[in-house]
């Protein structure tokens, strides 16, 4: 247990490390320059009016600033299948039984060590585990490589290596008829490229010519001509396929090529002219339509990178503005974005407003208002309006550009359901190729069966002895869940925390910035006693005083003073009262304005004023009064806002059956009114860091995961322990994007919900997929068993199920999910 949290905890503290560009918003996180909001000002306590809308937990004692990507197995020791996607891969699933090369679960998980490279090769071949198999048996025996990482999605290799060692690998590549072209590491990234240009007129003329072998059959022309016909059917579309049939045997290695060139063959020996040159024909047309089928799981990528503009307005040296390539952009570059335009690369707008269309990063429907100081986003539109802003993130390093990183990281992660179907398609395969085997020979031996239909019933098992479409069922589903999550703004990084999505009972929440928008805002201001106030009014008082001090109670009260354009005055002999609050002179008379506490000490409390700070506090408010030294003349109080879909977030939750939790540094009665405002089941108020790991270890359960909402740094420790992370996006998307299991990237809770909709439709389709896959194979074997299957039928069942599964997954990316 403590293997997975100190590891998940250190991967989330490391991430500002890691990535400079946010050492700002990670530093604000960590406590080294908390924002005003979580600010403590001069002697704040939890007793003396300080804002209790904020968590007092600033991630102390975990910024472990390791970096653990081993790419090493990692038995976490709680019984939960987890990949946090940062390199301790499930090597027990997918390597060899030498242990000589170590397979990972998502590329960033390779790390070279001393004397290692590490390299990167598009495989443009490479669709399906078929070769992946043949490349992984092919490099395990290859001397000086130590590490492999296939994301056939993307169809690219990563290879770690001894120095030295890349020429044997991409010759030992090419020897397998591929051609690896190396990536650069500063290569820009781009979707895998589209399947290679259809020879319409060879698949065309081939089938032509196997109806017309079967057409002179059926007519009793000569069998020579039959003959012809399909050797010249299977001559026009076959010879790839017997090229890679035979690649395969060579290495040892029986994939679908190598058995459907066996079953064509042993048609062709058996004299089955007609139906040998038809089954090689639909077996290709068959393959064409899974590689295009699979393009449009691929161009999920490509549309996004798709989304960002080639060229961008930019402020020159002398003042002037110039068209300039969007990839040449720098940090501190101004830039100016007509109405209609794109947003070329993340930025603080400097001048302008307008409205910008965010849905393609955080999945808003609705355009934000943008102002000077906001934050835009790579790839977002300017609906209307005219902008100037100033990038803060290169072209390679834009939110949009991480999303693409983290989707495709996911892609490369094999999830759990799809290591089950990597783990039996090793045994299914020999297993049906022995049955076809006994199918041939024992019938004839053993009860005097005619050797023509034995081995006519073996030659169709072994065109359904390869498991492409069950092994093919679960990645293509993954990845059309988590490209439909994407689009929705809600960003998951692996197929692992998307199939778990579905049997969450318990989430976690902290309070401020989750629940609530994290900002104390004023609720209350109250005249007490002004009778004898002979100069200024209380009200004016009380903002005056505020407003000299640093203190998030303070600040509240002065902004809203200044909301109301209300003058504020000067104040003299302004003085800090730790604990209790400040005072000053105002037109020479001497103020005070703090907690209770002070109240109490200048003997100005009373029944009546004790009893009204009990109630606000009892609504998780802070209160302040003012005094004179003789009587209390002001009350005001603040508090931390709930947002106006925390409500409906939580409604949703437990409707999905979901039960609730909130985890708040801040006292009880704040912990337990806010509970009861959004309707949650439980709170716990005033818990440390190690409060809340304790309180995740109690909920979790092996008949259920545990999900944790925070902001991926200050609840490091809660959301290592729990089963999936999710933090809010939008305050510092970078680095939430590098923490999460999941980002909400517009910090809308409402999109747990649609999360675990989409993770329990998922869940349905891949159930969908394998029992299309193995029913579709279990009726065939019947049938061919019972000698009522011919070898039309047995391509039908193999490629027509490859075909269904692949329809069934790209369903979800159009598919709202349901309520379930």
């Amino acid at each position: 247990m403590r293997s997975m949290a100190y590891e998940k905890a250190t991967r989330m503290s490391s991430a500002s490390t890691r990535h400079p560009e946010h050492s700002a918003t990670a530093g604000a996180c960590c406590g080294g320059h908390a924002p005003a909001a979580k600010r403590a000002g001069p002697g704040c306590g939890h007793d003396h009016g300080q804002a209790q809308g904020h968590d007092h937990d600033h991630g102390q004692g975990h910024d472990h600033r390791h970096d653990h990507d081993h790419g090493q197995d990692h038995d976490h020791g709680h019984g939960h299948a987890h990949d946090h996607g940062h390199g301790h891969a499930a090597t027990a699933c997918c390597s060899h039984d030498a242990g000589t090369i170590r397979m990972s679960g998502g590329a960033a998980a390779l790390q070279a060590g001393p004397g290692q490279l590490l390299a990167r090769l598009r495989i443009g071949q490479m669709d399906c585990p078929t070769e992946e198999t043949l490349i992984r048996k092919k490099l395990d025996g290859v001397a000086g490589v130590h590490a492999l990482d296939f994301n056939l999605m993307q169809r690219i290799l990563t290879v770690v290596h001894a120095e030295g060692a890349l020429d044997r690998i991409t010759a030992a590549i090419k020897s397998l008829g591929m051609t690896p072209e190396p990536l650069a590491d500063d290569a820009p990234r781009t979707p895998a490229p589209a399947a290679a240009p259809v020879n319409w007129w060879a698949i065309g003329g081939a089938g032509v010519l196997a109806a017309l072998s079967e057409a002179s059959h059926f007519a009793g022309m000569h069998w020579g001509v039959t003959a012809a016909l399909a050797v010249a059917a299977i001559l026009a579309c076959g010879i790839s396929t017997y090229r890679k049939g035979w690649i395969a045997v060579r290495n040892g290695n029986l994939n679908i090529n190598a058995l459907m060139s066996i079953a064509v063959t042993g048609a062709v020996l058996i004299g089955q002219w007609p139906e040998a040159a038809m089954v090689m024909f639909l077996f290709n047309v068959a393959e064409l339509i899974e590689a295009r089928s699979l393009d449009r799981a691929r161009n999920a990528i490509r549309g996004l990178l798709d989304l960002a503009p080639e060229t961008a307005t930019v402020r020159q040296a002398n003042g002037a503005w110039k068209q300039v390539p969007a990839a040449q952009l720098q940090i501190d570059d101004v830039v100016r974005v007509r109405p209609g335009e794109r947003i070329a690369a993340d930025g603080i707008i400097v001048s302008g407003r307008s409205a910008v269309d965010q849905s393609p990063i955080t999945g808003e429907s609705l355009p934000v208002e943008k102002a000077e100081g906001d934050q835009v986003y790579a790839a977002t539109v300017n609906t209307a309006g005219s902008f100037d802003y100033r990038v803060t993130a290169a072209a390679g390093n834009t939110t949009l550009a991480r999303i693409i990183h983290a989707v495709e990281q996911a892609q490369g992660a094999r999830a759990p359901t799809q290591r089950f179907i990597d783990r039996f398609s090793r045994i299914y395969t020999p297993a049906v190729v022995g049955v076809a085997l006994l199918v041939a020979v024992v019938p004839p031996l053993l009860w005097d069966q005619p050797w023509f239909d034995a081995i006519y019933r073996a030659l169709a098992l072994l065109i359904i002895a390869c498991p492409c479409a069950l092994v093919i069922s679960t990645p293509v589903s993954i990845v059309s869940g988590l490209t439909a999550a994407s689009r929705r703004g809600i960003l998951v990084k692996g197929g692992v925390y998307l199939e778990e999505g579905r049997n969450l009972k318990w989430l976690a929440l902290d309070k401020t910035g989750t629940l609530t928008h994290g900002k104390p805002v004023q609720t209350d201001l109250q005249d007490w006693d002004v009778s004898d106030l002979a100069r200024q009014p209380a009200a004016q008082v009380t903002a005056s005083l505020a407003a000299r001090s640093d203190h998030p109670v303070s600040l509240a009260v002065a902004n809203a003073a200044r909301d109301a354009g209300q003058a504020l005055l000067e104040v003299d002999d302004f003085t800090a009262l730790p604990g209790r609050g400040v005072s000053g002179k105002v037109d020479g008379v001497l103020f005070q304005l703090g907690n209770r506490r002070l109240m109490r000490e200048l003997g100005v409390s009373d029944e009546k004023l004790e009893a009204r700070f009990d109630e606000l506090e009892q609504q998780g408010k802070s209160a302040i009064a003012l005094s004179d030294g003789q009587r209390v003349l002001a009350l005001a109080a603040v508090a931390d806002t709930v947002k106006p879909t925390s409500a409906a977030a939580i409604a949703d939750l437990h409707a999905l059956g979901v039960r609730t939790l909130m985890l708040t540094g801040d006292n009880t009665p704040t912990a337990q009114a806010i509970a009861r405002q959004v309707g949650i089941d439980e709170a716990r108020g005033d818990q440390l860091p190690e409060d809340k790991l304790a309180a995740i270890e109690s909920k979790l359960a092996p008949a259920g995961k545990v999900g944790m909402v925070g902001d991926g740094i200050n609840d490091a420790p809660a959301l290592a322990r729990a089963d999936i992370g999710f933090a809010m996006g939008a305050a510092g998307t970078g680095t939430a994007i590098e923490t999460a299991d999941v980002a909400l990237m517009d910090d809308d809770l409402r999109k747990i919900g649609t999360f675990l909709r989409l993770s329990r439709a998922t869940h349905r389709v891949l159930v969908q997929n394998i029992a299309l896959a193995l029913g579709i194979k279990v009726v065939f074997l019947a049938l061919a068993m019972t000698g009522n299957a011919t070898l039309w039928m047995a391509v039908f069942a193999d490629v027509g199920a490859s075909l269904l599964v692949v329809a069934n997954g790209l369903r979800l990316l159009r598919a709202a999910p349901a309520a379930n």
